[in-house]
């Protein structure tokens, strides 16, 4: 059986490189005016998706657009929910209007890796997804909470590994705090892709071989090598002959 992989990326989000991306990925992740982008960015990204074929996703995030919404906020539960409810009406609402559908959600920056973290904080956000729209593929990291808690509710789920940055001995993303967060050479990224792939372990920046289950991998549309990566993955796997599909729905 031939394998597929579907490769998404980070979009809308101010970016001048979006449609000279998108050729060479399966879905987008659309950034909903809260961390960054705006109602127009969302229309023209959504446009982008529908002519080249990838697959519609939103991107919620923090409320800080200072930060790009990759500091930390701690809000209850309730309004956590209410955020992530918000943002993805807004992808739905221009979806509609286009008349595409959303295919699915992932969630950006510190929002991401908080939920990667907490049971608590993974499951409100899984059960207020489902309750959004139960046929949304939800994009979490691979291995943690965030996938084990939106099986639990019902979500289909994708999990998601990372073409563009390191990851520690826990299986958590390496914090951006650090010198050693992030792949900044297409062989880099090309052999954590490879070992994905072939499902091989990956060495952590601790030096420890982890396995990451992968159903998509992302890329990082603000990373400073997104294009090239993007490029270089796709006549990779091409070659590997691997299909690059979104994940069905």
């Amino acid at each position: 059986m031939m394998r597929t992989i579907d490769l998404n990326c980070d979009l809308g989000e101010g970016m001048t490189h979006d449609a000279a991306l998108m050729p060479y990925l399966s879905s987008a992740n659309i950034a909903c005016g809260y961390h960054a982008g705006d109602v127009e960015t969302i229309k023209r990204t959504i446009d982008l998706c529908l002519v080249n074929n990838v697959a519609i996703g939103a991107h919620p995030g923090f409320n800080d657009k200072v930060n790009f919404g990759r500091v930390e906020q701690q809000l209850p539960l309730v309004e956590l929910v209410d955020l992530i409810l918000i943002q993805l009406q807004l992808v739905a609402e221009q979806c509609a209007l286009a008349n595409a559908k959303m295919h699915h959600v992932k969630l950006h920056g510190a929002l991401y890796n908080m939920s990667a973290k907490n049971n608590e904080i993974s499951k409100a956000i899984a059960r207020a997804i489902y309750e959004f729209d139960p046929a949304l593929v939800y994009y979490g990291l691979s291995g943690t909470c965030m996938i084990s808690e939106a099986k639990e509710v019902g979500l289909k789920v994708a999990n998601e590994v990372f073409a563009d940055r390191t990851y520690l001995s826990t299986g958590m993303l390496t914090p951006r705090s650090r010198p050693d967060a992030l792949l900044t050479s297409t062989n880099q990224s090309l052999a954590q892709v490879r070992k994905f792939i072939a499902r091989e372990s990956i060495e952590s920046v601790d030096g420890a071989a982890i396995f990451v289950e992968a159903d998509t991998i992302c890329l990082h549309g603000d990373g400073a090598h997104a294009l090239e990566f993007a490029k270089s993955i796709h006549t990779f796997l091409a070659e590997q002959h691997v299909v690059i599909q979104s994940p069905r729905l």
